[in-house]
């Protein structure tokens, strides 16, 4: 065995290491790191949300077979690479797609179905607290689920003992601890930056808005307890370990740090959390998370305000489609090379049509789609219908097809940012994009670059993703010297040596997806009769 692998194997008998666990929206990832940050073992399991009585969600039986799916081949892969078994841990985090509603008695048991951050049903709920609050409450944060459940007189709510986002639950589920991190609670309630708690007199004002409603319990009552990045926020228990680890080697007692959402673990993974610096993060849905200077002027129903993991104000702006049309377009083209009897590689299948997108016009050719399957928050649709539209006038090739794809990946979220950019004159130095799509060179960077005009880079890191970002925070929590922030945690150590590769806005490209924007914001009234008038299934049914 070579003199790397014995280190590994002595780290990972040693518990020299830290496991991140990412719940995504399509995939759970696990992901082992060592003392130098680098990647030992990783294992995943694929996953869908189902909409269900009107509701997108996933059941608590995938949820926890498909952690334990990841972390058994995580561990298969220790066994199979360093001929070791995993016995210990010397930290652990979970995280997951942040906001949503999970609501629990005081014996455990799940009230409703998860209702993630994709469902757009509590419109009524987060215009009320906005405008009580004074303060923007998106669509998906948990409060508003909280607070439509209580406008529709749900049955569940006098049992209601406890809510919590994804990350929140499985940590508690494997630490018994009933807590969250700060940037993930920062989307359940809006956190004061000064006490780096909830905001007081918001709560105050929502427990007044409900007393008329006679519910045993208070906001505070149910709400989890706010943890800071490098504090410690339980252990592993004996059952937690016996549940992550089904050939039960796992022992108990491993230190856990608070659970992130993914919008923290993307700006850990992208090492962007001081301020002035921001990044993209791209999956299904995609959201830029921008480290805020000061205040913004006013409210913007379009902007969320949120932490980075260590309580600095961000602006977020969270668009619920992204990628999911793309993938779909391109497992077409997969389609039609196998029926032409052709062997299909899948990144080289991406990386020809994507780069494809460089070849087109700078405006894509006066094609336009929306890649909608749920509602947009920011352009004000509760609910989607994916659409490809162009005119007998439209340069309608492959290139300029593929162009329109990209440009309406990133339309919603061009929006958001041109509030922030153009009205709030928010400075940014730059971007840093992680995600799937960046797999394939220069292509994502270049659209990025375009839609919010500053400098887009990407890091060798980037496409471990969440998972290694929430690793990297358990190793925070274990390794950080005394009073070490983690921004100098990230710079100093983290990421010292570590490269990136920069792109700068190209004119033509910025100038081609104005024009476009401008007719994806001229084009929503076809998207909006689209929904009116194209029925879903589900409905007709």
């Amino acid at each position: 065995m070579k003199t790397a692998q014995v280190k590994i194997q002595k780290a990972i008998a040693k518990g020299e290491t830290s496991l991140g666990i990412e719940f995504g929206s399509t995939r759970i990832k696990a992901a082992l790191i060592d003392n130098q940050f680098q990647t030992i073992a990783t294992g995943s399991y694929e996953w869908e949300n189902r909409l269900e009585d009107g509701f997108w969600t996933y059941n608590l039986v995938d949820i926890v077979t498909g952690l334990q799916a990841a972390y058994s081949e995580m561990k298969l892969q220790v066994e199979r690479d360093f001929g070791i078994t995993i016995r210990t841990i010397g930290s652990i985090g979970f995280s997951a797609m942040m906001h949503g509603y999970m609501a629990f008695d005081k014996t455990g048991e799940l009230l409703v179905p998860f209702r993630t951050w994709r469902n757009t049903t509590t419109s009524i709920a987060a215009k009320e607290l906005t405008e009580l609050f004074q303060f923007n409450i998106p669509e998906r944060w948990s409060i508003a689920h909280l607070y439509q459940a209580i406008l529709n007189e749900e049955r569940h709510l006098n049992r209601v003992d406890y809510i919590t986002t994804l990350a929140g639950f499985m940590h508690w589920l494997f630490s018994g601890e009933k807590t969250l991190g700060i940037g993930d609670a920062s989307g359940m309630f809006p956190i004061d930056e000064a006490t780096k708690d909830y905001n007081e007199t918001m709560v105050t004002q929502f427990d007044e808005l409900i007393a008329d409603k006679d519910l045993p319990w208070t906001l505070k009552d149910v709400l989890p307890q706010v943890s800071l990045a490098g504090e410690q926020a339980g252990e592993l228990t004996e059952v937690g370990a016996k549940i992550l680890d089904r050939s039960r080697n796992l022992q108990p007692g491993v230190p856990i740090c608070p659970p992130e959402g993914d919008a923290g673990t993307g700006m850990v993974a992208t090492n962007s959390v001081r301020k002035r610096t921001g990044n993209v993060s791209v999956g299904t849905s995609v959201f830029s998370m921008i480290v805020l200077e000061k205040e913004l002027s006013k409210v913007h129903r379009e902007i969320d305000l949120v932490t980075t993991p260590n309580g600095s104000p961000v602006a977020m702006v969270h668009v619920n489609n992204c990628s999911s049309d793309l993938n779909a377009w391109i497992g077409l083209f997969r389609e039609f090379l196998e029926a032409m009897g052709q062997e299909v590689d899948t990144d080289k299948l991406f990386e020809v049509l994507l780069n494809k997108a460089l070849e087109a016009d700078a405006d894509a050719g006066g094609l336009l789609s929306y890649g909608y399957y749920s509602g947009e928050n920011i352009t004000g649709l509760e609910e989607g219908r994916p659409l490809f539209v162009r005119s007998p006038e439209s340069n309608f090739n492959l290139a300029n097809f593929m162009r329109t794809h990209l440009f309406s990946a990133f339309g919603a979220l061009k929006i958001g940012m041109d509030i922030l950019t153009k009205e709030e004159n928010v400075s940014i130095d730059g971007i840093l994009a992680h995600g799937g799509l960046f797999k394939t060179p220069v292509v994502g960077q270049k659209i990025v670059a375009a839609a919010m005009n500053v400098p887009v880079s990407v890091m060798e890191t980037a496409g471990e993703g969440g998972a290694w970002g929430m690793a990297i925070l358990a190793s925070y929590m274990r390794g950080k010297s005394e009073n070490e922030s983690l921004e100098d945690y990230l710079d100093k150590i983290v990421f010292k040596d570590v490269n990136g590769k920069e792109i700068y806005p190209d004119r033509l490209d910025v100038e081609g997806f104005e024009a476009f924007i401008e007719r994806y914001k001229k084009g929503l009234v076809i998207e909006e009769t689209a929904v009116n008038h194209l029925i879903l299934s589900e409905q007709e049914e």
